[in-house]
């Protein structure tokens, strides 16, 4: 077997239940010579168990940890032991299609791009609705009325949400500004220039961040549709074993500081929309994923938006709860 140009790294996003069905599409579609190593950051015994036996079957290196990681925590572990031409960040959700990886190659190979981005789908039925297909990610000034100069970010996702059948003549291989984590290919000499990713973003931003942060070293940012993969959310799927996970990953705590972190490194306004958006909609992920599907389940199937009112501030005190015990287990 030719030696391996690339390395996958995978880690755990939100939640450890897809890991099967995710690892399973990686091995069976993944052609091309590769090195693999998988992170696995604290997942329940069973989920355990399967990775360490496919790691002996398949060959493939297993980084375990038992505390739960946030998501550049964990590739930051795998990172140190990459010695390929390129490594594959992809997130444990995932489900991959034929030829996915010769196409991220083949494009990085012919446009020289440091960052190479598949169209990324969402949801079943796999390949059908577009969640990435790149986008715009930079940062722009606005001189206010005073003479004083804001700093805000401008970020754009393409087609996002759209059916592929509606859009496909328009997805063609082009340069944009930021991929997604959910799988991106990476010249693995930019860690050269800019060191390892931020680990101070817990939960969010951390795509934006890496990307501006490699187009500031010179690199380029592109996306190959032509590769295709789909990010299957959890929804009210979560088992019982993964729900701190998933609160954890999505605390507020973990957002605001993010958030935080984000706008002080890169010396944003953020009493703007861009801001704005973001913490009005804090805790929105753990309300759609966890607290919805719980009141329609004790209601009968139907939506109870009063109990949900008396529930939130519960949810939220529950949720800080979480983050301080995780926050005093690593200290």
């Amino acid at each position: 077997m030719s030696t391996p140009r690339v390395t996958l790294i995978v880690s755990p996003r939100e939640r450890f239940s897809y890991t099967r069905e995710s690892l399973e599409s990686i091995l069976e579609q993944t052609t091309v010579p590769h090195s693999l190593i998988y992170v696995d950051g604290g997942s329940p015994k069973p989920i355990q168990q399967y990775l360490e036996r496919k790691s002996q079957e398949k060959g493939f290196q297993l980084i375990r940890t038992e505390q739960f990681l946030a998501p550049n925590q964990a590739r930051n572990l795998a990172l140190p032991y990459v010695n390929t031409e390129y490594v594959l960040f992809v997130d444990n959700d995932v489900v991959v299609s034929p030829n996915w990886l010769e196409k991220l190659i083949a494009c990085a190979d012919e446009t020289e791009a440091t960052i190479v981005c598949p169209l990324t789908c969402i949801g079943k039925p796999l390949g059908k609705t577009i969640h990435l297909a790149g986008g715009e990610a930079h940062i722009y000034t606005e001189t206010q009325k005073d003479g004083t100069i804001k700093r805000k970010v401008h970020e754009k996702h393409y087609f996002v949400n759209r059916p592929v059948a509606d859009v496909e003549e328009k997805l063609i291989r082009q340069q944009c500004e930021f991929a997604e984590f959910h799988c991106m290919l990476v010249r693995t000499s930019i860690f050269e220039k800019i060191g390892l990713l931020d680990e101070a973003l817990l939960s969010t931003r951390e795509h934006i961040d890496f990307c501006m942060t490699v187009t500031n070293a010179g690199g380029t940012v592109f996306c190959e549709p032509e590769s295709v993969v789909t990010y299957v959310p959890g929804l009210n799927k979560f088992d019982l074993t993964e729900l701190a996970f998933f609160m954890l990953r999505w605390s507020d705590a973990w957002e605001i500081a993010s958030l935080e972190h984000f706008s002080k490194k890169w010396n944003l306004t953020t009493n703007d929309k861009y801001f704005k958006k973001r913490y009005d909609r804090m805790g929105h992920r753990r309300y759609q994923g966890f607290l919805r599907p719980l009141v329609r389940q004790v209601s009968f199937g139907k939506n109870n938006p009063q109990l949900e009112k008396v529930l939130m501030p519960i949810e939220r005190s529950v949720n800080r709860l979480i983050s301080d015990r995780y926050e005093n287990s690593v200290q």
